[in-house]
């Protein structure tokens, strides 16, 4: 899979943007603040529905524009296929495959990459939300249809939490009600559970892999989840919270729904007091391990961003196995300024077979050596592509 060719009207700072890229490793170069970065956010926007750098769809809008334009051919498989989204200010956004209008989330259907961020450090190092988002963003990429089961689940929780609200301070009559959102908390949070269970099995032996392709050393990474479900559980099942990831994806989704709902009856208090949904997975954590040590807190910066990049280099190799559409589009936005020497090389070589790769890059000298690029400068939201 490769993107032949993007086009963007009112995204970020560009009125408009024409960009050719070709199969193989493509460089776009640019000074912080001209708009390179804002070139592979429209891209991978195709792939998630959303941006790595903002948590609204508001700023991907130029200034003064009432909606950003967005169109992408992608070449898959030897056949083209042309994805357009519209994305609104005021309105809900809009999407066509082949000229035909579609919803949104469609989109991901025909259209995968993996990118590499600066922000990607925060996901060994941050908040639970950020790992929570690396792996909603990862089951969207290996199952599109996940896109569904995500906003269905999200919009559950809202209401179901403003039920909640609504009966903190003494008896209500909302008990019934809360009972058909639990059902269906339980009917999406399971479909989450089990994917976000068989993607992390799945993903420890290539996460492996990755690590030692970048640091040559074996630091056992590792990784586990940690679920709020299981969690309420613990106090009478110990063995529940201290799983394999193997056992914990074998589970049945009717055994893993009972004990959704048994959950949900042990915490029903403390939500009726606290006007709060306290199990799902909008409250779990993907734990990170190396050298038996959690990473964060642990690990060094250098460990820390071999431990992150590996993580996507694992999902990408998932993705490529799985694929019938091919590779997915590797993205590499200005992550060879945060690393030494060595660990650009080993990144690069570890991506290099990939159908595409694009790089961005403020300065060239970043950038490993020895590439054959396609070379594109942004100047001031302007392209100007380069002899190699």
């Amino acid at each position: 899979m490769r993107v032949a060719h993007l086009s963007l009207v009112d995204f970020r700072n560009y009125r408009t943007a024409e960009l050719e890229l070709a199969s193989g490793p493509n460089l776009i170069l640019g000074r912080n603040g001209q708009g390179k970065t804002n070139l592979v956010e429209a891209i991978g926007y195709f792939a998630t529905l959303r941006s790595h750098r903002v948590t609204g769809d508001a700023p991907l809008i130029r200034a003064g524009a009432d909606a950003a334009i967005a169109r992408m051919r992608v070449a898959a498989a030897e056949r083209d296929v042309m994805l357009e989204l519209q994305v609104n200010r005021d309105r809900p956004n809009r999407a066509q495959v082949n000229r035909n209008a579609v919803r949104p989330r469609e989109v991901t259907r025909w259209f995968s990459a993996v990118a590499f961020v600066p922000e990607d450090l925060g996901i060994v190092r941050g908040e639970p939300a950020g790992r929570r988002r690396f792996l909603d963003d990862a089951l969207v990429a290996r199952h599109p249809v996940a896109a569904g089961a995500l906003a269905d689940y999200d919009r559950v929780v809202r209401q179901r939490t403003s039920l909640l609200k609504s009966s903190r301070g003494g008896p209500s009559a909302v008990e019934a009600t809360l009972g058909i959102w639990d059902e269906q908390l339980v009917e999406y949070g399971t479909q989450i559970m089990i994917a976000r269970r068989e993607l992390v099995r799945d993903l420890t032996a290539p996460l492996r892999e990755g690590y030692r392709r970048l640091v040559s050393e074996d630091h056992a990474p590792e990784l586990a989840l940690q679920e709020s479900v299981l969690t309420a559980l613990a106090v009478t099942d110990v063995s529940r919270e201290t799983a394999s990831m193997d056992e914990l994806a074998s589970v049945s989704r009717e055994t893993l729904a009972e004990q959704f709902r048994d959950a949900l009856a042990a915490v029903r208090s403390r939500e009726m007091e606290r006007g709060v949904t306290l199990v799902g997975p909008h409250r779990d954590d993907l734990l990170l391990g190396l050298n038996q040590l959690p990473v964060k807190g642990y690990a060094s910066h250098g460990e820390s961003w071999s431990f992150a990049l590996s993580l996507k280099i694992g999902l990408a190799s998932i993705l490529r196995d799985e694929s019938p559409a091919g590779d997915p589009v590797i993205i590499l936005d200005d992550v060879f300024a945060e690393l030494d020497a060595r660990r650009r090389e080993s990144l690069m070589d570890a991506v290099s077979d990939f159908e595409q790769v694009i790089v961005t890059a403020a300065v060239e000298e970043d950038v490993p050596p020895g590439v054959s690029w396609r070379r594109v400068r942004v100047e001031a939201g302007r392209l100007l592509e380069e002899a190699a």
